[in-house]
């Protein structure tokens, strides 16, 4: 291992200037090679072992004795198996550090040397349970070890930074809420309140090594809404008595997608995907019921009202124009599991983004687009008042194979694949420097 420590002081570039804090930058890179054995072995450890969202118990154990042996005061069991750390370090702003810790029902099929085997059991929703295969496949093992990483290095250089550092274990992220379990437990009430929040999420878009940012809105809104659609179920050779709700269906399906192509704005992103529909058990038999599942993606809530209120106007209606009575019109539910969009204050995001630059060299920071996937962080943000945010990419593939794969056209394979392999000889150390320079400028001194 102290070979591999030695390379990956080796890889980064030399700091251009002084990143703005009373320590030398390069003490700082050979800390963090120095302590690559120790990550590497935790992450390996992390990634054999995942939990599933809101059974993160042994995740949340193992996190929780790093964090004590680092002299945090610690608390445990928030917002399900959270973790809130906390380390009073004088005068100075208060500082939130954010990991996520839950895994994926995915079956790992990277082939690495410590490729997860965990199975556990999965709740349905009727209340019983299935085995499946677990895989930390969005890459919140990286995060969890970057987040001690970062603890380790802060607390060894508590003489060069001055405020509160809180940070905490979130469980259920997969699910969109643990963030919302964790501040309804009194994240910001009982713990000081931040002045500032950050986290990273590995990306496969960038090379290990590198970071990428993005200011202003950078994931979606998430809702997931189910339509139940009703008919007048009869003998498939007599469709004049009945009212199919698989037509009434596929007519819903095929209306939605005018809601994106002449409600929304051009300039406002969003996203109406039909995922699922079921109806109907033989050939000939028209049946009483046809259910339809969405996913629907934006940025602003104004957006978001206008997606979910057209949804259900569409699919009431179109009840109507089918004939339906009444008291047989389809019902719209739009589930309790949004996920707030994610926005990065711009000013937050320039300034970690310069302190990125200086540490890594500025072609190892990369701009970045906004996606439409999810992430509950967005949620830490919107509390009034409104707290300064921002969500960082870390890049994960190996680079010889990100080179490669880009020149040939092929993609990578990303979060949520049983493929999604991370280098953690450049994400971890790389990790570790952006997010323990950007604490160290933002409980500065100066």
């Amino acid at each position: 291992m102290k070979t591999i420590a030695s390379a990956v002081a080796g890889l980064a570039l030399s700091f251009s200037a002084s990143l703005g804090f009373a320590t030398n930058p390069a003490d700082l890179r050979g800390d963090i090679a120095d302590d690559y054995e120790y990550l590497y072995n935790l992450y390996t450890h992390l990634h054999q072992n995942p939990e599933l969202s809101f059974q993160e118990r042994e995740t949340m154990e193992r996190l929780k004795a790093e964090m004590l042996g680092l002299g945090f005061d610690v608390t445990d069991n928030v917002g399900g198996y959270g973790l809130v750390c906390v380390m009073e370090n004088g005068a100075g702003p208060t500082l939130m550090i954010r990991a996520d810790t839950d895994a994926l029902p995915v079956e790992e099929q990277t082939g690495l040397p410590y490729a997860s085997t965990k199975k556990m059991t999965e709740q349905t929703v009727d209340g019983s349970g299935t085995e499946v295969s677990v895989m930390h496949a969005c890459g919140h093992d990286v995060h969890m070890t970057v987040w001690v990483g970062t603890a380790r290095r802060l607390v060894d250089l508590k003489d060069h930074w001055s405020g509160t550092l809180v940070m905490i274990a979130q469980p259920a992220e997969e699910r969109g809420a643990g963030a919302k379990a964790m501040l309804e437990e009194g994240l910001f009430t009982r713990w000081p309140r931040p002045d500032y929040n950050l986290a990273l999420h590995v990306s496969a878009r960038i090379p290990a090594g590198t970071v990428g940012f993005v200011p202003e809105w950078a994931m979606a809104n998430v809702d997931s809404v189910d339509i139940t659609v009703h008919g007048i179920g009869g003998h498939g050779s007599t469709p004049h008595v009945t009212k199919d709700p698989v037509v009434i269906a596929a007519q819903i399906v095929t209306a939605l997608q005018t809601i994106v192509a002449r409600e929304v704005n051009p300039q406002r992103p969003a996203v109406v995907t039909v995922g699922s529909i079921h109806g109907g058990a033989k050939h000939n038999i028209i049946s009483e019921r046809c259910d339809l599942q969405l996913t629907v993606r934006s940025y602003d809530d104004e957006t978001r009202n206008l997606l979910l209120s057209s949804i259900e106007r569409i699919a009431v209606n179109m009840g109507r124009v089918a004939g339906l009575p009444e008291d047989r019109l389809p019902e719209v539910y739009v589930k309790d599991e949004f996920t707030p969009s994610l926005y990065n204050d711009p000013n937050l995001t320039e300034r970690v983004k310069r302190i990125a630059e200086t540490a890594l060299g500025a072609d190892r920071v990369r701009p970045e687009v906004p996606v439409m996937g999810g992430e509950d962080f967005g949620r830490y943000g919107r509390e009034e008042p409104r707290i300064p945010s921002l969500l960082y990419w870390l890049g994960a593939p190996d680079p010889a194979f990100f080179e490669n794969s880009q020149r040939r056209g092929v993609i990578i394979p990303g979060p949520h694949t049983p493929y999604f392999a991370p280098n953690p000889e450049l994400t971890l150390p790389t990790g570790v420097e952006v997010m323990t320079a950007a604490a160290l400028d933002l409980l500065s001194q100066r």
